[in-house]
């Protein structure tokens, strides 16, 4: 029987339902048949391919969180010493190098849409309503949902993460 295309299922000769590939051919298998399938991140969105204004990959976005985390600790360890024999003494640190990363990406993408590894790696936010400045109120609850880790690794097929799409913003290339 022809598939529905509504449903994302089709029949097989004994009348029963075929659901299994909607779900287990992936997230976005059942979205795939009734918007067509996508060729690159962001082309639903009207964004190139390559290069300039193109969506940012994950590996890419990554790394610049790496350039931003060992930057971090890096000002961090300007300020606190850490004892590598104490156990409390490693959390205290960690705990102080986690709250210079959000001071650091938040305040960053507030303020210039970038942080120093995005401005390394050629990244930056922008708000999807075209607004120059992400701005604090988009910029701090974004960063609290990437130190959770997990809104940030569940993306769309443009290549959005959770928390980029709850709040309006997209990481794109600028170069």
């Amino acid at each position: 029987m022809p598939a529905n295309p509504r449903s994302g299922t089709s029949s097989y000769a004994g009348g029963v339902s075929r659901w299994t590939g909607t779900w287990l051919s992936g997230p976005g298998a059942a979205l795939d048949r009734a918007d067509g399938p996508v060729r690159y991140r962001g082309e639903r969105l009207g964004a190139p391919e390559r290069g300039l204004g193109s969506v940012a990959s994950n590996g890419v976005r990554l790394g610049a969180l790496f350039i931003d985390l060992v930057l971090s600790s890096l000002v961090t360890s300007l300020f606190i010493r850490p004892d590598y024999d104490d156990p409390t003494q490693m959390w205290r640190f960690n705990y102080w190098s986690g709250l210079v990363w959000l001071l650091i990406t938040a305040v960053g993408v507030s303020l210039a849409g970038f942080t120093p590894g995005k401005a390394l790696l050629g990244l930056r936010v922008v708000r999807m309503d075209g607004t120059a400045l992400v701005g604090p109120f988009r910029a701090i609850p974004r960063t609290v949902l990437i130190a959770l880790i997990i809104p940030a690794v569940i993306t769309d097929r443009d290549g959005r993460g959770l928390h980029d799409r709850l709040l309006g913003t997209i990481v794109l290339r600028t170069r």
